[in-house]
This record gives structure tokens, C-alpha cells and sequence, in this order.
């Protein structure tokens, strides 16, 4: 898609992981990319390095401005990257 564009960063989330709508929860060492096309953002994840990517519960909705992509991947990563617990 041409005016796709997206942000990915390696997470590691909490003991309770990180629920998809494909697969339910998954956990360990996780990248997680936020999509912006056609004025909807899409929080997905993968386990690291592998082929498949899951949508994030919740992780979609229409986007007004394209330049608020960098917010919502850094919110995103924020609330889901707790490598402590």
C-alpha cells in the first residue's frame, strides 16, 4: 500500500502477555509494530524474528493526523514493554 507507513520496537511484556485477536495471548520476547494505512492505525505483534503477526485487542482505530503515528507506537510500547513484571 503506498501510504503505508509503521514503527517497530522489540518488547518484552509482562507475566500476563499481551492478548491478539488471532491467537489470544502470547508472551516472551515480542516485536511490536504500529501500522498506519488509509487513516487507521493497527497494533500488531510477533514473536521475535518469526513470520506471523498478530493484531494487538483493542490496537486499532482511525488516526486523524499521520504525524501522531510516532505517539501511538511510543504509548503503545509503553504500556505493553514490562520486561520487570
Amino acid at each position: 500500500m503506498a501510504d503505508e507507513q509503521s514503527r517497530t520496537t522489540d518488547i518484552v511484556p509482562g507475566p500476563g502477555g499481551v492478548m491478539t485477536d488471532e491467537v489470544g495471548v502470547v508472551t516472551g520476547e515480542l516485536t511490536l509494530r504500529t501500522e498506519l494505512a488509509d487513516g487507521q492505525v493497527t497494533v500488531r505483534v510477533q514473536y521475535r524474528d518469526a513470520d506471523e503477526w498478530y493484531t494487538v485487542t483493542g490496537g486499532r482505530g482511525p488516526l486523524a493526523d499521520p504525524a501522531d503515528l510516532d505517539t501511538v507506537h511510543a504509548i503503545a510500547a509503553g504500556l505493553l514493554h514490562r520486561p520487570e513484571g
